[in-house]
């Protein structure tokens, strides 16, 4: 029978992610003082100015150290749904950026671009995180018949969904990082759980530099993270316990759509205190 990783080993995976998440990010730093950085560079809510640059750094490490630490049967998968969602959510962190896609944002922008003959960055890249979750649900498939074509549907579903809302709250810093800190320390138990041990310590090393607005996620940073965590969902023993996560990230991706996480987060004093934590004063 094989033995259950320990926890030592579930630490070591923790230390390498911050080990891979500091070089990445030295190396996005160096990018970033360059010419070429500057594509990258935008303005944040406060108007300060810094890098995006940070997502990619971060789906690298995360990435990296995802597939270091799966388990066998989820390490194709891994490197899949983090490295397509990189590359897609770089995609739109450049294109989408261009003024004629200034409104293309949001599920009712990329219906709109699709009604007007466009196909908006955005829409590129959920197309391209959806593919890599089917990729996934195929890699990982725990059998055939009806059943199957359930979990297969759950996985994508999961991958494609926990990616799109960890991107939805990068809107302050360190708060996509922070959820996916909570959501990768709760679910790194059970076998499968040394998939996100990696990524949780990538995302501890970049956590300071996007609290003090020197970088931020972007589509990049914040898809990958979250489609890591939607495949370590996925892997639930429990298919009701799998479609109930579902219907949740679904219900709360709809509901973006008619509210403000923002102003929900404001005004709720204990999600608040959270937010604000680390974050510089204006």
């Amino acid at each position: 029978m094989r033995s259950r990783p320990s926890v030592r080993s579930r630490v070591g995976l923790v230390l390498a992610g911050a080990a891979a998440g500091r070089a990445a990010l030295g190396a996005a730093g160096a990018l970033a003082a360059t010419e070429r950085g500057h594509v990258w560079r935008r303005t944040n809510y406060a108007g300060r100015e810094l890098t995006l640059l940070g997502g990619p750094a971060l789906a690298v490490a995360a990435t990296a150290a995802g597939v270091l630490g799966a388990p066998a049967g989820l390490r194709a998968a891994t490197a899949v749904v983090g490295g397509v969602s990189a590359l897609v959510g770089g995609y739109d962190d450049l294109a989408g950026a261009r003024p004629e896609q200034a409104r293309d944002k949001g599920l009712a922008g990329h219906l709109r671009a699709l009604r007007a003959g466009r196909v908006s960055a955005g829409a590129v890249k959920v197309a391209g995180i959806g593919a890599a979750g089917a990729v996934a649900a195929l890699l990982t498939a725990r059998g055939r018949g009806p059943g199957a074509l359930t979990d297969a549907v759950l996985t994508t579903g999961l991958v494609a969904g926990t990616a799109n809302l960890v991107n939805l709250l990068d809107l302050r810093p360190g708060r996509a990082a922070k959820v996916g800190l909570l959501a990768a320390t709760a679910t790194m138990g059970g076998p499968a759980g040394t998939l996100v041990a990696g990524p949780l310590g990538a995302t501890l090393a970049v956590l300071p530099a996007d609290l003090g607005e020197q970088v931020m996620l972007g589509d990049s940073g914040a898809n990958a993270l979250g489609a890591l965590l939607g495949l370590r969902l996925a892997a639930a023993p429990s298919r009701r316990r799998r479609a109930g996560l579902l219907a949740a990230i679904t219900a709360l991706t709809l509901a973006s759509e008619k509210v403000s996480f923002t102003r929900v987060i404001e005004a709720t004093p204990g999600l608040r205190d959270l937010d604000r934590l680390g974050r510089r004063t204006s």
